[in-house]
């Protein structure tokens, strides 16, 4: 009994405040998006569910008109978010291994490395980007000054721009849980296996990823739900043609005012996160009973 309340003190303060500040404000946002949208900004209070009609469908076509461009805008966020996790991933396991094999010194470097974009601005290295990006930047100067091409190439405000910029934001996020799984390896086993005869390939898929599989799903999560409400990157990289929902976001709170279809945009983003997160849970236990 006084253990559990013990217990309980120490979990109050946190309770309290995610109550407060996370689940409050959520839902406050998940009424929002089932009121009617006032005529000159903010809401009017009553039942009006024409919000998410306008993404899916069953608008009534008077008031609000379904328009399959926020469909399509949020599909494409998703297939960013799924891109720039395969991205991360092939980008940080291999290195993760490497830097798992170093001297301790030298792993600790890399490691600083690593996390050294932390210690500067998301705009900052962003905007440096656009400087790179840009035609007359220092990649197209360098391509031409080589002789690999002969008019610059159109890569800022493109979607290309927008994934790669995802991709160099999101790394660190993926590399972490990755070098945490690889650096818990059982060795052991995978000395076992290649001594019973299994080649590289049998080690690998036998051995390897099914004792890393929690490092890549927890860093799949990691970087996909970020990547899929993330407007920073698209609004600095990306233009017009790098839109994403959480761009759209944006706009219908701050531009059009239109506060219940953007708190309707965001519930659907809250409910892509929640499925991803359902859905990674399942998998990290079905592989710790496998």
């Amino acid at each position: 009994m006084r253990q559990s309340t013990f217990l309980a003190a120490l979990l109050a303060p946190a309770t309290l405040f995610l109550g407060v500040f996370f689940l409050g404000p959520l839902l406050i946002i998940a009424v929002f998006s089932l009121l009617t949208p006032g005529l000159y900004g903010g809401v009017e209070w009553s039942f009006y569910h024409q919000n998410y009609g306008r993404i899916f469908g069953w608008a009534d076509g008077i008031m609000e008109i379904y328009e399959p461009v926020y469909l399509q805008i949020l599909l494409r966020s998703l297939g960013f978010a799924a891109l720039t996790v395969g991205l991360c991933l092939v980008i940080c396991y291999p290195v993760a291994f490497w830097v798992a094999r170093l001297p301790p010194r030298a792993r600790l470097f890399c490691l600083f490395l690593v996390t050294l974009p932390f210690f500067s601005s998301l705009i900052v290295r962003l905007y440096a980007w656009l400087l790179i990006l840009k035609p007359s930047g220092l990649l197209n100067q360098t391509l031409l000054a080589t002789g690999l091409i002969q008019t610059p190439l159109e890569i800022l405000y493109t979607q290309s721009a927008v994934v790669l910029g995802l991709v160099y934001v999101m790394v660190p996020f993926m590399f972490l849980p990755l070098y945490s799984a690889i650096d818990n390896l059982d060795r052991s086993m995978v000395e076992a296996s290649m001594d019973l005869g299994a080649n590289r390939v049998q080690t690998f898929t036998k051995v390897v990823l099914p004792q890393t599989l929690p490092g890549i799903i927890g860093g799949a999560v990691i970087v996909f739900i970020p990547s899929v409400g993330n407007f920073i990157v698209p609004d600095v990289l990306g233009g017009a043609k790098g839109l994403m929902v959480g761009n759209l976001v944006e706009q219908q709170f701050l531009s059009a005012r239109n506060w219940p279809f953007g708190a309707a945009l965001a519930m659907i983003v809250m409910g892509v996160v929640l499925a991803t997160l359902l859905y990674a849970s399942a998998r990290a236990r079905s592989a710790a009973h496998a």
